[in-house]
């Protein structure tokens, strides 16, 4: 299951209010594609299946993953930064033994 660090964990709640959505969760998940072979995708979701791994970060933020996603990201980590050379989300995957030049990407 992958981690967040406080950082991320902050700004996914700051996402979830602005949006008005506290109900749902943050679905992190691996999908074939990209130069290396996979990509990450993350948005939010209410559609939460029996067979998700789960955690809650603080009181209002719940992750989820499928379990094929699951076996990609253990130990991965989730975190946001917010400087002049690098803002956004970005994953650290101990799994990863490659990654494209943009980053999105892995093998």
């Amino acid at each position: 299951m992958i981690t967040l660090t406080d950082t991320a964990a902050v700004k996914v709640q700051e996402l979830l209010s602005a949006e008005g959505a506290e109900d749902l969760a943050l679905r992190v998940a691996v999908r074939p594609g990209g130069c290396s072979g996979f990509s990450y995708e993350m948005f939010f979701d209410g559609d939460i299946a029996a067979d998700d791994e789960q955690a809650q970060y603080g009181d209002a933020v719940k992750v989820v993953v499928d379990p094929a996603s699951a076996q990609l990201l253990q130990g991965a980590t989730l975190d946001y930064k917010d400087g002049l050379d690098q803002s956004g989300f970005s994953i650290t995957n101990p799994n990863a033994t490659r990654t494209c030049g943009c980053g999105q990407s892995f093998s």
